[in-house]
């Protein structure tokens, strides 16, 4: 994957090098080029200075080959900005922004950018939103024989039911994320652009579950 991030601070260059040990190529967006120094000179991805919104800025970050973009500086304007340009001149669906006012985050939500909050753990959320594969499990027991994930969710399984997705992974979805809160599924619940998803599992099936839902439902 390409993933373009905008911001090096303490959260971006973390992240920035974090995908970067995982074999994903990153470009890293910032006006200050000092904030390049964070990601160390092993850094081999590509660093631009500018602001995230800028049109010639993210073509310089390949943005029209990104298959994730991280609006993660330090103005809620810059990133929602950010985010509501590559997501709707640049039709990457894969976009999330960092906002510090909470009372704003479910309005973003609502335009369909997910959004995480400035919380020690933040990085940690922004790379289950980005990638569809290889995140951490959100709770497992001490055995470590079931766990629960949090799971994105390819945008081809958008207006299913969430009991298909269910019914897909033959294990339960106990609740889903919608615009920021918490919602307990019923029968006829439908799977909508923006979701996350919970799943209970035992742990040899992590792999398979998230690579069943980083691709498309199968034809039949």
């Amino acid at each position: 994957m390409h993933i373009v991030i905008m911001g090096c601070g303490r959260v971006g260059s973390m992240l920035a090098t974090g995908l970067e040990k995982r074999g994903h190529s990153v470009a890293i967006i910032d006006v200050n080029v000092d904030a390049f120094r964070r990601l160390g000179q092993d850094f081999k991805g590509l660093t631009i200075k500018g602001v995230g919104f800028d049109r010639e800025v993210l073509e310089a970050a390949g943005i029209r080959k990104a298959d994730a973009f991280a609006a993660v500086s330090s103005g809620d304007n810059s990133n929602i900005l950010a985010a509501r340009v590559v997501r709707e001149n640049y039709h990457v669906d894969n976009v999330v922004a960092r906002i510090y006012d909470q009372g704003r985050a479910a309005v973003y939500e609502r335009l369909g950018i997910p959004t995480v909050a400035t919380v020690k753990w933040t990085v940690t959320q922004v790379l289950r939103r980005l990638l569809p594969e290889g995140s951490e499990p959100v709770w497992r027991d001490p055995t470590g024989t079931a766990r629960l994930l949090q799971i994105k969710v390819h945008n081809g399984w958008v207006g299913r039911r969430i009991s298909e997705l269910q019914a897909a992974a033959g294990t339960p979805i106990p609740f889903v994320q919608r615009v920021g809160r918490g919602l307990v599924p019923d029968r006829d619940t439908i799977f909508q652009d923006g979701d996350l998803i919970y799943i209970a599992c035992h742990t040899d099936r992590t792999d398979e579950l998230e690579t069943l839902f980083a691709n498309p439902p199968a034809k039949h």
